[in-house]
């Protein structure tokens, strides 16, 4: 059992220090382009499935109340937990509109959204983007090094593993320091 916890651990060191290779500007450009946007008024939102819809309600969490430092909250919101909306969309128009209908009412020209999906391929994600798009929205994607989100992204973060739990592991440190930044941004004198 040592061992296997041992080649876990070597495992998930190796993807970091690929991360550190490859991943760097990605995720200085999405930090620029969340306080660009902040900055002007605008909002961020969120959205992916399952462990990704738990990452979107910690990142949005950590904007609005604060990660390390005070300062004034931020305006973030993830599309993954209202429960009425999700299962009226998804029984009425199907759970691929899940969240392109929450941007369609919820997103403005200028906002951010975020989208995260460890595959790529998620076909309620792919739709958020493309409704985002069609108003105006900037879109950073975090996937894995597979999948149409890295394609149709401004900023892509792609984590070098085809691992789900490395890729999800990486997401949650990226969302962590691009929460840094921003709070550094943003705060308090």
């Amino acid at each position: 059992m040592l061992e296997e916890i041992r080649k876990e651990l070597k495992e998930s060191i190796n993807v970091k220090k690929a991360v550190m290779d490859y991943c760097l500007e990605d995720t200085k450009k999405a930090i620029e382009l969340i306080i660009d946007s902040l900055k002007s008024e605008n909002k961020i939102l969120l959205c992916g499935n399952g462990g990704s819809a738990a990452d979107a309600q910690h990142v949005a969490t950590e904007l609005v109340q604060k990660l390390r430092k005070k300062r004034k909250a931020l305006p973030a919101l993830s599309l993954c937990t209202d429960s009425s909306i999700l299962t009226a969309v998804g029984n009425d128009d199907g759970f691929e509109n899940i969240f392109s209908r929450q941007i369609e009412a919820l997103g403005d020209k200028g906002d951010v959204l975020i989208a995260i999906s460890t595959s790529g391929n998620s076909l309620n994600v792919l739709k958020a983007v493309e409704e985002a798009r069609k108003k105006g929205m900037r879109i950073i994607g975090l996937t894995g090094s597979n999948g149409k989100l890295k394609e149709v992204s401004d900023v892509s973060i792609k984590i070098p593993s085809s691992s789900v739990a490395r890729i999800q592991e990486m997401h949650l440190l990226i969302e962590h320091i691009i929460c840094n930044r921003i709070e550094e941004e943003f705060k308090e004198e």
